[in-house]
């Protein structure tokens, strides 16, 4: 099969880059003939025409669509898989694909089409006012990065196509990354029946042999920001008071919060082999995340080393974490009930490592690499047909 993938890389990499370089890698490996046609948003131009240009053709790029054409034509691909268009490529990739007769599969990495700041949520809350109503809503809030001017570039790319039927007519398949997912743009208007599930997924890694370690630790991977729970984070391991050594790996806004915490280090970011180092040390994986989450890498990278994970009850993360089986779930924004669930998780080493072990058996019945190349190209044959 000869594909075409297409993505725009984000200014600073992130969780949805490593996984179009992943599936990129994946198909290769698997005897396919694969382009990757990308841009990044670290070329865009700051001046005032720079940013005037980009707000112009986010909607809809000619350029965008007269360079798809080209290396449709040269390439002459079975498949195009589009995963973030936003905002250099544009939609208009589609009309290219059309014009040439090729099928398009476009991966739902987050909900960026049917929510203009792209995660569900205001203020540091769930929002779902966009998903049926208008996403000019999100004007009036500044959801793109807290831009009135912004939110109102991406408001009109998410209301143009949306009342055009691109969504319908133009994209032959779509990939959700969860059931929650699939349901949420179902929800708002995409076609059910062109709509797959195929989660994330991490090259497989030896199991690890988990001992009960006398200085165990809980483990948070991620951005320390707000959508990741961090306040709630804190404010369960005051509560606790020491009896739970927490190790914090990331960076972002809320670093300067961490500090003066009874038995939390604050490690700052950590290259990959640190990570790996640290999740086959750790008792198991906090993710209190408050927003609904697309497939978050560091949930699997955890199954895959036999890391059970204590998560909010939200979400994909309800649905990946089984409650008791591979880990605990507690309320979102719950500070008391993290504490709590986190020193059961502690004080009980063989019902942890019970669920550990779960974590793994589950990381090998649904997310290897082989399982996701099975999936992948069903969902190509299906767009092909």
């Amino acid at each position: 099969m000869k594909i075409l993938i297409a993505h725009n890389h984000y200014q600073h990499a992130g969780g949805e880059d490593g996984v179009v370089a992943n599936e990129h890698k994946l198909l290769i490996e698997q005897g396919h003939e694969v382009m990757f046609w990308s841009v990044n948003n670290k070329d865009l131009t700051l001046s005032l025409t720079g940013k005037i240009k980009t707000a112009l053709t986010t909607s809809y790029s000619v350029a965008s669509r007269e360079s798809a054409r080209d290396l449709l034509g040269g390439f002459k691909p079975d498949v195009v898989h589009a995963h973030n268009f936003f905002p250099q490529l544009s939609p208009s990739i589609y009309d290219a694909c059309i014009d040439e007769g090729v099928p398009v599969v476009q991966t739902l990495h987050n909900y960026r089409l049917i929510c203009p700041g792209a995660l569900l949520m205001r203020d540091g809350r769930i929002c779902e006012q966009c998903v049926s109503g208008s996403p000019y809503q999100a004007v009036l809030y500044g959801c793109y990065r807290g831009s009135k001017l912004g939110s109102l570039v991406v408001a009109h790319m998410v209301d143009k196509h949306r009342k055009q039927g691109t969504w319908q007519h133009k994209v032959n398949w779509f990939v959700a990354l969860t059931n929650f997912a699939r349901d949420k743009f179902i929800e708002a208007g995409f076609p059910a029946d062109k709509i797959s599930v195929k989660p994330n997924f991490v090259t497989e890694v030896k199991a690890v042999i988990r001992k009960n370690q006398a200085q165990a630790y809980a483990l948070f991977v991620g951005r320390v920001s707000l959508e990741k729970g961090i306040k709630t984070l804190i404010e369960s391991w005051r509560q606790l008071n020491g009896a739970v050594p927490l190790r914090i790996a990331g960076s972002g806004e809320l670093a300067n919060q961490l500090g003066g915490i009874n038995a939390v280090k604050y490690l700052g970011f950590q290259s990959a082999e640190d990570v790996d180092a640290l999740m086959r040390e750790a008792k198991f994986l906090v993710m209190p995340s408050e927003w609904y989450e697309g497939f978050p890498m560091v949930l699997v990278e955890a199954f895959s080393r036999g890391l059970p994970v204590l998560a909010s009850r939200l979400g994909g993360m309800a649905e990946i974490v089984e409650d008791g089986v591979t880990g605990l779930l507690f309320e979102p924004g719950n500070a008391h009930e993290l504490a709590e669930k986190a020193r059961w998780l502690i004080n009980h080493p063989d019902e942890c490592m019970r669920m550990g072990n779960n974590a793994r058996a589950t990381y090998l019945e649904k997310y290897t690499p082989e399982i996701n190349y099975n999936q992948l190209k069903a969902i190509y044959l299906a767009a092909m047909a």
